[in-house]
Parts: C-alpha cells; structure tokens; sequence
C-alpha cells in the first residue's frame, strides 16, 4: 500500500509516519508534502496513492483547495486539531476524521476502516437484474400511521412526520405541526417500516425525517449535533460510529 501524508508540522508527519509502518510493515510512505501547492503538483503528476493521510489546515491554506484543482481517486483520512470540518472532510474522499493529539488507537482504527472498505467493493458483485428491477418496484416504506386519540382512529401521513422518539417506554410520533400521537409499535418496528431514505435512525430514541433537519454541527468527541426545524425534547447527538453513515444518508439525497 503506497501512503502518502499532507501535513505541515514535520514533526506531526514523521510522528504519523512511524505510527502508520508500525501498524503496517508492508506500506510504503511514498511522499510527505506540507503545502496545497505540493500537494496538487504531486497528485497532478504522479500515479495516485492508495491512501492519504491529510491535515485540513496546510502552511498555504485549507486542503479542500487541493480537491478544486485535481481529481483525488483514493480514500483519504483527515487528520486536524480543529472539528469543524468534518462535514466537509465526508464529502471529499473523507474515511475517517482523526483529531489531534491523535494516538496510535486513533490511526489503528482507521486504518482498519479502510482495509474494510476495500474488502467490502472487492467481495461486490453485479446484483441479479431481475431481483433489482423487483426491489426497485419495491414500495419504499409505510405512507401513513393509523392513530387512536379521543376514542377515535385517524391517519397521519408520513410526509406531515417530523420525527419519532421513545419517551417512558412509549413511541412517540411529532408532526410538523408540532401535534403528538403515541402508536403501539416499537421504534425498530417503526424503523423498518419506514423509507431509509426518508428517515434515519439518530440513536436508540429518535428516528428523523430528512425533511425535518435543520442544520448538523460537530460536537465534542467527533459526534455530531443535529438541530431539527421544530424543538425537540432532548439534544440530538450521532456517535463518531455513525457518524459517517449518517452523513452518507444526507450527501446521497
């Protein structure tokens, strides 16, 4: 595996570098560059490496210039002390989202992320046509929730559903009209009933329309903060695990 690492603090790169041939004896530190300019020279002229390792704050600016002026075709992990880029990071070839002080844990994991990523499209294979044209006739999920309130039953369509979330052991659907309705299903059974595409399930007590997203901040620990177009009775926090597939689930809309 050919490495090589964008950082600008010598002492940060050669540090990473003696982390990373501990891990993996059989990779090879193909270059070390500290600026966007190297770092688009390189990548411009050289064969692409398998992986990069790149700080988001270089000597000569932030490193997302470097994606604005060449076409970067390998997996990259970010390496920063700040955290407020990793929205950004995701949608540029971003794997993993290591803050310093980074430790040798930090860059095991990530390497390991990345050695699952490329098992996973290597074991790939082409689904069978038939069982693809099904899926997509497939229905997408439930558009609507039966609801017994007032010792009446109503419906309330999926669309008018900001989120659902678990309060004492009870489900609880909140419109955007901001009217509340228990239901007698579990949130897993919720989850599975509705759109993936639709709905993402934040943590064990709340399931979100994307409809309903505000805007997503990153919060301590690489989780992420999600603030919801209506309150919400508790903060809404995405563990570092989820993260990315939580920001996937947003990009590929």
């Amino acid at each position: 595996m050919n490495i090589i690492i964008i950082e600008d603090e010598l002492k940060t790169a050669k540090s990473l570098e003696n982390i990373i041939l501990g891990l993996k004896p059989d990779a090879k530190i193909a270059g070390q560059y500290q600026s966007v300019e190297s770092s688009v020279k390189t990548l411009s002229e050289g064969p692409m490496p398998d992986l990069i390792f790149m700080d988001i704050q270089l000597a000569d600016g932030l490193c997302f210039e470097i994606f604005k002026l060449v076409k970067v075709t390998c997996p990259v992990v970010f390496c920063t002390a700040y955290d407020e880029y990793s929205l950004e990071a995701f949608k540029n070839n971003g794997v993993d989202y290591v803050l310093k002080p980074f430790s040798k844990q930090d860059i095991q994991e990530a390497l390991k992320k990345v050695d699952e990523l490329k098992n996973f499209f290597q074991q790939k294979t082409l689904p069978d046509l038939g069982d693809l044209l099904s899926k997509l006739a497939a229905p997408s999920g439930k558009t609507s929730f039966l609801i017994f309130q007032n010792q009446k039953y109503k419906t309330v369509n999926v669309e008018d559903i900001a989120f659902f979330y678990v309060r004492h052991d009870a489900t609880w659907i909140m419109c955007f009209d901001k009217q509340q309705y228990t239901i007698n299903q579990s949130l897993d059974q919720v989850t599975n009933a509705v759109s993936a595409k639709q709905f993402f399930r934040l943590n064990r007590q709340y399931l979100v329309s994307f409809k309903a997203i505000k805007e997503v901040e990153p919060y301590f620990l690489r989780k992420l903060y999600v603030k919801l177009v209506i309150e919400t009775p508790d903060k809404l926090l995405v563990n570092k695990e989820k993260s990315h597939s939580f920001l996937t689930w947003m990009e590929e809309r």
